[in-house]
């Protein structure tokens, strides 16, 4: 290679060394793209949101309803936390209401929204009266209906053409002491056979009220499932054919899926020895 075509690359290698450190500033990108640089040191608005919570689900416009501080990884507050996460302190919400759009695929959660509402008009029943609020959580929309209303609003979404959620596939209890004024959940999941569609019923009740309505005459297959309800959470549905309990022996006392229903137990026997119940053994606290 002769001299003249080393000091030609040499000249070369130099201007790319001088290019390299502002090479950013000189890419091209589309006009009226709105994006800066990358080397701007700016970053495109909401690239912090896509950054950390790409996987997860968004909340949809609501803002959700604290209940209570929990503090441990089970909130345990009766004895010694042996899980070795005693120092955790977070705060428990319950989804609060959702804003319009709700979304779903195709706008799917607005169009059953719009129609049970106008079904429920149509019977000269307000829906705002009937529905407490609307939920889209983890892609999936959840009526909370108000227990007065709540035969009625299945009903007509068992039977009206545009909705025909014609399968409970049953009632599940749950239990939320900090929920003051709503302690008591029940929850039903609604399937159209009919529209392939899948939605969620919840209604609440107090402690000291804990009656909620029986869906037996909508829903004959709720049958078992209200008695169970019933039997582990104290639930009672008014109008069951027959309420009562399903699992425990009819003489129990209480209702063991309660949260703040006592460990108990029963202790356990063995030959030279014994364990006692959990509430009898030892604190680790």
């Amino acid at each position: 290679m002769s001299d003249k075509q080393r000091s030609g690359d040499d000249e070369r290698r130099s201007g790319d060394d001088e290019r390299r450190p502002g090479d950013d500033k000189h890419r091209d990108r589309p006009s009226g793209s709105g994006e800066p640089p990358s080397g701007s040191g700016e970053q495109a608005p909401g690239s912090d949101e896509q950054a950390s919570g790409a996987n997860v689900p968004s909340a949809r416009g609501r803002a959700d309803e604290p209940i209570r501080v929990q503090k441990g990884m089970f909130g345990a507050n009766n004895g010694g936390d042996t899980s070795g996460y005693g120092g955790l302190v977070r705060t428990v919400t319950l989804p609060g209401a959702s804003s319009r759009p709700y979304g779903g695929p195709g706008g799917v959660f607005d169009e059953i929204a719009d129609e049970l509402e106008g079904a429920l008009e149509e019977q000269g029943l307000v829906p705002a009266n009937a529905i407490g609020k609307t939920v889209v959580d983890r892609a999936e929309l959840t009526f909370h209906i108000e227990r007065e209303h709540l035969v009625q609003v299945a009903r007509t979404l068992r039977d009206d053409p545009a909705l025909r959620f014609e399968l409970c596939t049953g009632v599940s209890g749950v239990h939320y002491p900090g929920d003051k004024g709503r302690e008591l959940h029940a929850v039903y999941h609604l399937r159209s056979l009919t529209h392939g569609r899948l939605i969620r019923l919840e209604v609440s009740a107090p402690d000291d009220d804990p009656h909620v309505p029986s869906l037996v005459a909508v829903y004959p297959t709720n049958d078992w499932h209200e008695r169970e309800t019933y039997d582990f959470f104290g639930l009672i549905f008014d109008g069951h054919p027959a309420l009562t309990r399903i699992m425990m022996p009819d003489d129990w006392q209480g209702f063991p899926q309660r949260k703040d229903y006592p460990l108990g137990g029963i202790p356990v026997e063995y030959k030279g020895a014994q364990i006692p119940a959990p509430d009898q053994r030892r604190s680790y606290s």
